[in-house]
């Protein structure tokens, strides 16, 4: 529970379990699960991860509920949500 009562959220990002606060979009959620390599690789290898925090850089691309391409920044945690980070780059 938060300290307004509000029950946390837990979701699933690469396999790992985390609770979060209700209004936590998915780009912080993977801060706090400690994803610091980024989100994803680009064709030439460079680690990727949120940059702008509103969606224009698109460097936050995730997979969320099996829907790819999804902006962490932009999008809120909901309860049973399965993140997966782009990792293996797209070579």
């Amino acid at each position: 529970m938060t300290e307004n009562g509000a029950a946390r959220l837990r979701l699933n990002i690469d396999g790992v379990s985390i609770e979060v606060d209700p209004g936590t979009t998915v780009a912080a959620a993977l801060v706090i699960a400690g994803a610091k390599s980024g989100t994803r690789v680009s064709v030439g290898g460079e680690p990727r991860a949120a940059f702008c925090g509103m969606g224009v850089c698109q460097e936050c691309r995730v997979t969320i509920d099996g829907r790819a391409h999804a902006l962490a920044c932009q999008t809120l945690c909901c309860d049973g949500q399965t993140v997966r980070t782009q990792r293996e780059g797209a070579r």
